[in-house]
């Protein structure tokens, strides 16, 4: 299997202005990919609810699909910024980059549900794009880790499938690559504490003053023994996100009985060029490789 070049070029996107990140993503889109671009995966919907879809040219069966959640705290970031998972067209995926309501136009749990809500619209339109909806992969870094995670642990809970459309279609996915995602906001500690933190920007207040609504948006809150695998990387000098969130997250999956593995990256920060090592990227390519292209053909997730 070929490599993937340059996957886990992780940007900073509140460090980056967003036209930048799109002449980068127009330059590294391989030949021979046809894009969707904006397309409304809610019916007159907010203009965040927009996906972009990213299909190789290929005569091969239905296409095994990874979704990019992007981060940015949760109030920045564009779904133009998936640099990260582009290489994944020259393996034969289809690539989805899902836009979403950030904390200043609506509180948790818009977020979680406009991911849901991507997930079913691409399984309600597979025919028409060449998809195969019982092979839908996750991929997010920092607050799109965070995002991730949750669409891994939480596709049973049924409430937040309420809201938007194709409500006839399953969100649950087969597959989690979680990087450096907040996980507890409870036992991050330090400045995600603040009342202008932007985890209190996402749930509507303070962590330490408003518990339960942070147990709501934590990933491990949810966790059961049906949840997808999970592969999980994070850098051990992670100064934005502490190290100790995807160490709660994959011990929780693990007593579980969750398919889980944990990559450390000594030295490494929030993203940066330790994620691009050639162990890594193998390690990846695997994971996806293992879950979403040579698993046995999975029990039908289509109609809850």
């Amino acid at each position: 299997m070929k490599c993937l070049c340059g996957i886990l070029a992780i940007a900073v996107v509140m460090g980056e202005s967003s036209s930048v990140l799109a002449q980068g993503e127009r330059a590294r889109i391989p030949e021979n990919v046809v894009v969707h671009r904006d397309l409304a995966y809610v019916r007159s919907g907010h203009e965040r609810q927009l996906l972009d879809l990213y299909l190789p040219q290929t005569k091969e069966g239905p296409l095994p699909v990874v979704v990019w959640v992007h981060g940015g705290a949760w109030l920045a970031g564009s779904k133009q910024d998936m640099r990260p998972v582009l290489p994944l067209l020259r393996q034969g995926y289809a690539v989805a980059s899902v836009g979403y309501r950030l904390s200043h136009h609506a509180i948790f749990p818009a977020q979680i549900e406009d991911c849901k809500t991507a997930i079913r619209f691409l399984r309600a339109h597979a025919k028409m794009y060449h998809l195969n909806p019982e092979r839908i992969g996750v991929a997010g870094a920092s607050a799109g880790g965070h995002l991730v995670a949750l669409l891994g642990t939480a596709g049973d809970v049924k409430e937040w499938d309420e809201q938007g459309d194709y409500r006839d279609q399953s969100s649950r996915v087969q597959a989690v690559l979680d990087l450096f995602g907040p996980t507890d906001f409870t036992k991050m500690g330090g400045s995600h504490d603040r009342k202008n933190a932007p985890e209190a920007k996402l749930i509507g207040g303070p962590v330490q003053e408003n518990r339960e609504k942070a147990a709501r948006a934590n990933p491990i809150t949810y966790i059961t023994r049906d949840d997808p695998p999970f592969l999980i990387v994070h850098g051990e000098a992670d100064s934005v996100v502490p190290i100790n969130q995807s160490e709660l997250l994959a011990s929780a999956l693990k007593a579980a009985g969750v398919e889980v593995d944990f990559i450390r990256l000594p030295g490494a920060g929030h993203g940066g060029g330790a994620f691009q090592s050639e162990e890594t990227r193998q390690r990846i390519e695997s994971f996806f490789e293992k879950h979403l292209k040579s698993a046995p053909e999975p029990v039908k997730t289509l109609v809850k």
